[in-house]
């Protein structure tokens, strides 16, 4: 009779389980001299860094924080937040990152739904906190985060304030050992179809994922590699997918760390030129607001690195960023999946050719990442080929894609659908391994019984020079079914002079060529001062469609 023989553990052997505290062993044991930086008022070393999250833990924990606890934070992306990212887990609690940028009825819900019993609150957000204190249902406990000593008057009772609690509490504190696949964070999806969805992580999930973010992005030759003498910056909210992974992954590394807190253009730009910051990333609109900052055009922005994801990168935007010298490299997943699946590293023998070439090669969404198990599948859950031809929903299997979604038993059932988690994305694999992105199942736009990507059609536009922002989203047409609509912001230069005319002229000649269909090119275009976007910075197209029926 054959059956799995699993190893021998020695009576004496450590069990190494993969908890979250482990990441910080080898920044230690490196004796790393490099910094974490908080704008220009916060500067210390890794040994301070730990010093600060076993202080965290121990004032948590005198305040009554225990494991299984849920401690939300609403702070902008900061030295406490890393801190949190560590000593909330560390403890056995689960972190809440909550995003402070959801209208305030769903961050209720967030907070309420995830049972938060303490909350760590920036003082910027104290009158939102205020307005909601009656309605929660699990928070007791609060921590003022007061870093311009402002001593504000609220009635939301505190138990004390961030640094000073710190200050009270012991410099070392000594972390339990427990089971790697406790739950270590909760964060919400940002509620676009409905109420926002909780999407939990475990701690052998997140240091898998970190060690995979490493291998991918440290592995290849030259383009968008993240290295030991890099200088890392988000410029994603922390209350998002971890920040994408990449402060935990920064922190194994011993890299130097800086945090910007509130995005501001110009502020950004200054860290990135001070501190010499080599490694970013963020969405195509936080790209956007950066080549649009008039400091950018003064600044050498020729050692930085940036993956973009979130959202597709239009050709239009990549070029700019491409000839401002950033070293751009697109990142595929979602929420769910951790979010790293897929990337866009390019081998030595793709780098080169002029701009348009470059722009072409670099907003691919690239190939799959390490240890990530992705495919493309019929409705029946069919896997299906990799031949540039088969087209199917984009599929996920890793080891840290979320095994469900929090306390939502049928909704989970159905991202995972046949034991594969679902996308809602359309797309297919080439033979040379490259997932190329047709749509989001829900903005096709079906047009006379044709199928037409906006995708496609807002990367066409975006390389129109008067374009600076473009969505386009499907209308009702009673002859055709749907019609493509485009939602333009023009440069400010061109506001007076472009027109829709001009546009269907620049995508007639793409359809004209085959690129496009003939029917893809919109009668419909609104030119607008702004378009909406989600609290993570993404087009928010289900805005747009009501706004623009």
């Amino acid at each position: 009779m054959h059956a799995y023989d699993p190893i021998v553990k020695t009576p004496s052997a450590y069990d190494f389980q993969l908890l979250i505290k482990q990441l910080l062993i080898t920044p230690v044991a490196r004796a790393t001299q490099n910094q974490i930086v908080y704008k220009d008022q916060v500067r210390f070393g890794y040994p301070k860094l730990i010093e600060r999250i076993n202080r965290l833990a121990g004032a948590l924990t005198a305040v009554g924080a225990g494991p299984g606890d849920t401690v939300a934070v609403m702070d902008w992306d900061s030295h406490r937040y890393l801190e949190a990212y560590f000593a909330i887990p560390m403890l056995g609690c689960v972190l809440q990152t909550a995003n402070v940028r959801l209208s305030p009825e769903q961050l209720l819900y967030t907070l309420n739904h995830a049972g938060a019993s303490i909350i760590l609150v920036n003082a910027e957000f104290l009158p939102l906190l205020e307005s909601l204190q009656d309605k929660l249902e699990t928070a007791k406990t609060f921590i003022l985060i007061d870093e311009a000593n402002s001593k504000p008057v609220t009635p939301i009772p505190f138990a004390g304030e961030y640094e000073q609690l710190l200050a009270k509490a012991p410099a070392h504190f000594e972390f339990a050992e427990f089971d790697e696949n406790t739950r270590a964070t909760t964060f919400y999806t940002s509620g676009t179809t409905g109420l926002p969805k909780g999407v939990y992580y475990s701690h052998r999930q997140i240091v898998l994922n970190t060690m995979a973010t490493l291998a991918t992005f440290g592995t290849n030759a030259s383009q968008g590699r993240l290295h030991n003498e890099d200088v890392y910056m988000p410029i994603t909210p922390l209350f998002h997918v971890h920040g994408w992974g990449m402060p935990y992954a920064a922190t194994l590394l011993g890299l130097k760390q800086v945090y910007p807190g509130r995005y501001v253009p110009d502020q950004l730009i200054k860290l990135i030129r001070d501190e010499q910051v080599t490694f970013t990333h963020g969405v195509p609109t936080v790209l956007h607001m950066l080549m649009n900052c008039p400091l950018a055009a003064q600044t050498d922005l020729s050692r930085l690195k940036m993956l973009v994801g979130g959202s597709a990168l239009p050709k239009g935007l990549a070029k700019v960023a491409l000839s401002r010298g950033i070293d751009l490299t697109i990142g595929y997943g979602m929420s769910e999946t951790g979010p790293i699946q897929v990337t866009n590293q390019l081998r030595s023998d793709e780098l080169g050719g002029d701009l348009d070439h470059q722009a072409e090669m670099r907003t691919r969404p690239g190939r799959p990442a390490v240890l990530c198990d992705v495919r493309i599948a019929d409705e029946q859950m069919n896997l299906l080929p990799h031949d540039g031809v088969a087209t199917g929903e984009i599929v996920f299997r890793s080891a840290w894609t979320t095994q469900g979604y929090y306390k939502n038993a049928e909704t989970s059932e159905a991202l995972w659908k046949g034991g594969w988690m679902h996308s809602g994305d359309i797309g297919s694999f080439g033979t040379d391994g490259v997932l190329r992105i047709s749509d989001r199942v829900k903005d096709v736009i079906k047009t006379g019984g044709e199928w037409i990507s906006s995708l496609d059609l807002e990367d066409l536009i975006s390389q129109h020079p008067a374009v600076s922002e473009v969505a386009v989203v499907a209308v009702k047409d009673e002859r055709w079914g749907e019609r493509p609509m485009a939602l333009i912001v023009p440069h400010a230069a061109h506001k007076e002079t472009v027109d829709a005319a001009a546009i269907r002229s620049h995508l007639q000649v793409h359809a004209d060529a085959g690129t496009i269909s003939k029917y893809g090119v919109p009668e419909t275009i609104h030119f607008v001062d702004a378009l909406e976007k989600t609290s993570v910075g993404k087009l928010d197209k289900k805005l747009l469609r009501t706004k623009y029926p």
